[in-house]
């Protein structure tokens, strides 16, 4: 009897129907199996995000023992804020760069969509839910703008996205005005940059989270194995779950301790904006994983033309991308202007746009397309996050910053190159 797993591959893995990928699962009945296994895939050159995660641990040590703030309550949570806007930024750019494409303009797309909320409140008083979706409505209308020029007129991205980056930057100077500003202090969207949830809400959120990833994790093994698919250990399966309770509680737990210079003053709980990038981090990882939507969006980004003969939507697929890229965009620009305080015509330029597709390669989103998850976007904000507030707590010379971020970016664009030339040597 065959087994029917409507299977699309995905940059030399599998996507089954249940949205798990049975190149990254291993037929074994033990841990030390499932170990080796993966230890082969990193040497065939499927390192996926491990070189991210182990730059940032040797980052973390490198800073803490150069600075006894580093890793102090103050500054993690500084940390968590700093990062937001860049994390949420680079995960947009994920489902563009999954597809082999660029957007150039994502930084002053999202400032645009920030404006427009900070228009509406400031000068025509509405409530922060109206602005916010005009903000969203304009970043994905900035999306289907570009992504109509890029998948039906077949412009390359590059220079659609280079010509909406000038072309928004005239945007903003015309409506803000040469050295003006936007104010943003909205109690609710400032409050994301400066506020912190409550510590009980925080447990709850944090147990919430840990108990639908172990019953989706259950029902994907159960399911695996009810098929006859490849499926990974069930020690495994409840490692991965330990590993997720231990990282969120061990969080939660940290941050809710009192951070407050003052003790009558007390500072505790998880910042807003760690909720936001946590809540769009499921988002993705779910559409991605566990949708038809997402596993169209690997297959068109590893072979478009094999895509389209197996019935899927191409144009349709790469315009939703940016689409999806620029509304992404305009949350980090109010993220970003939450964290700031305001709005001005350079806001979204220069370093924001660089910092995020930066993180996102850094994470391990491969730039050939096919190969990306919304976590390496996550995991790549935070290394640069630490590489901009280490050195900063160094008082070293602004130069050394620039100097120390475009090695990290030009060594992860190299280790990803390596990855995908020992991929196709080993034929995977």
């Amino acid at each position: 009897m065959t087994v029917e797993t409507n299977e699309v591959p995905e940059g030399g893995r599998t996507v089954t129907a249940d949205g798990a990928f049975s190149g990254d699962a291993v037929h074994t009945t033990s841990l030390r199996g499932a170990f080796g296994d993966y230890v082969t895939r990193v040497r065939s050159g499927d390192m996926g995000s491990l070189p991210a995660v182990s730059g940032l641990i040797v980052l973390m040590i490198i800073f803490s023992v150069a600075n006894d703030t580093f890793l102090g309550k103050i500054n993690m949570a500084n940390l968590v804020t700093q990062a937001g806007p860049i994390c949420v930024l680079a995960m947009g750019l994920v489902l563009v760069l999954l597809l082999g494409e660029i957007d150039l303009s994502a930084g002053v797309a999202g400032s645009t969509g920030a404006m427009t909320a900070g228009l509406l409140m400031v000068d025509h008083g509405q409530s922060w839910p109206v602005a916010t979706l005009a903000a969203l409505a304009v970043g994905a209308v900035i999306g289907l703008a570009i992504g109509l020029l890029v998948a039906r007129l077949g412009i390359p991205s590059f220079v659609v996205t280079l010509a909406f980056f000038l072309g928004l930057q005239g945007v903003l100077l015309y409506f803000i005005g040469q050295g003006g500003s936007v104010r943003f202090n909205d109690p609710m969207l400032r409050g994301l940059a400066i506020k912190n949830i409550d510590p009980m809400v925080g447990w709850i959120g944090a147990a919430a989270i840990v108990a639908v990833f172990a019953l989706l994790s259950l029902r994907t093994y159960r399911v695996q194995v009810t098929r006859g698919l490849q499926h990974p250990p069930v020690s495994l399966v409840a490692l991965r779950i330990g590993m997720i309770a231990a990282i969120l509680f061990g969080l939660v737990g940290f941050m809710n301790q009192n951070r407050g210079r003052i003790p009558s003053f007390p500072i505790e709980g998880v910042p807003r904006m760690l909720l936001v990038v946590v809540a769009l981090l499921i988002f993705w990882t779910f559409v991605l994983t566990r949708t038809r939507y997402g596993r169209h969006l690997y297959a068109v980004g590893g072979n478009a033309e094999a895509a389209r003969r197996a019935g899927i939507n191409v144009f349709r697929i790469r315009t939703s991308a940016f689409i999806a890229c620029s509304a992404m965009a305009a949350i980090s620009g109010i993220l970003l202007a939450a964290n700031t305080g305001g709005i001005s015509p350079g806001s979204g330029g220069g370093n924001t746009l660089l910092y995020a597709v930066g993180a996102a390669v850094i994470g391990g989103t491969s730039l050939f397309g096919g190969k990306g998850r919304a976590v390496d976007a996550v995991i790549g904000g935070l290394v640069i996050a630490t590489v901009n507030n280490g050195l900063g707590l160094l008082n070293n010379a602004s130069w050394i910053n620039y100097v120390v971020t475009g090695g990290v970016l030009l060594l992860a664009a190299s280790v990803d190159a390596i990855s995908r030339r020992r991929r196709s040597a080993a034929g995977v």
